[in-house]
């Protein structure tokens, strides 16, 4: 009588194991899947061109369009990013530039043109 119970017994915290394990089980699996993947497919962490493109182009146009009693903190913003999307842009078509080194003022609006051009000599087209 004592060993058919111990049997069903073993077998219920056998199946009940199974069950708990199946989980953590599952997720290991999973994980060890994304990391073959992404080994597999490398992502470069860049953006794409024409996105990049798209940013100067957008960016261009706004900096443009601000309107004269705009808060002084609006152009700022606006110009560091555009600064920024300029970088990358020239990062993307290995196009020389100095405007992370050069000081804020006359000089920066110089180098951005500067850059402008040189992007548009690398082919991109900067302007809508």
């Amino acid at each position: 009588m004592v060993k058919p119970i111990l049997q069903i017994g073993g077998t219920v915290a056998v199946v009940a194991a199974l069950i708990a394990w199946t989980g953590p089980t599952a997720r290991w699996i999973h994980l060890r899947w994304e990391r073959y993947q992404a080994a597999a497919h490398p992502e470069s962490g860049r953006r794409p061109l024409q996105v990049v493109a798209a940013d100067v182009r957008r960016l261009g146009r706004q900096i443009s369009l601000v309107p004269a009693g705009a808060p002084m903190a609006r152009r700022r913003a606006l110009a560091a990013a555009y600064d920024d999307v300029l970088i990358e842009a020239a990062l993307l078509l290995d196009v020389p530039h100095d405007l992370r080194t050069t000081p804020p003022g006359p000089a920066r609006d110089a180098a951005r043109l500067r850059l402008l051009a040189g992007l548009e000599e690398a082919g991109l087209a900067v302007h809508a």
